[in-house]
């Protein structure tokens, strides 16, 4: 596995440093740094913010995703899934949740509310053209290929 290195800086006392709860996990979970816990009815959205600021690598993106756990359990999830945070951002690092369960949900200081995974970005070049290459499948959109 690649690694590349991240700097974290923590801006509050009670920040947790995002951390991989396994030796083959994909995302480092990401704990949530409140004053005072936050309730979130069904249907609401709160950013939750993570106590400290993060400098990316260039050429490096963080991808801020759903835990599994809360979704199948509670419906609490990222709604910009993947959210992500850009190797320029130096501001608190926060992640945006909804509840999209029946029942309230209280997220509480030092919970495990995402995960975080580092991915190498690509920059494109944008050229524009007057016709493109036909494929088989042409504009065939969503479920154009089965199920």
């Amino acid at each position: 596995m690649a690694t590349v290195e991240i700097r974290f800086k923590r801006i509050h006392p009670g920040a947790q440093m995002p951390a991989y709860q396994s030796a083959e996990a994909a995302g480092m979970d990401l704990h949530a740094c409140l004053d005072a816990p936050v309730m979130l009815q069904p249907g609401d959205l709160a950013r939750i913010p993570l106590g400290f600021i993060m400098a990316i690598p260039k050429g490096h993106e963080g991808q801020v995703r759903p835990r599994s756990g809360l979704a199948a359990k509670f419906g609490v999830t990222v709604p910009n899934a993947p959210g992500t945070i850009d190797s320029d951002y130096r501001g608190e690092a926060m992640v945006a949740l909804i509840n999209l369960g029946r029942a309230a949900f209280t997220v509480e200081h030092g919970m495990r509310i995402a995960q975080l995974i580092v991915a190498p970005v690509l920059h494109v070049q944008v050229r524009e053209v007057d016709e493109l290459d036909a494929t088989q499948r042409g504009s065939g959109g969503f479920g154009s290929t089965g199920h």
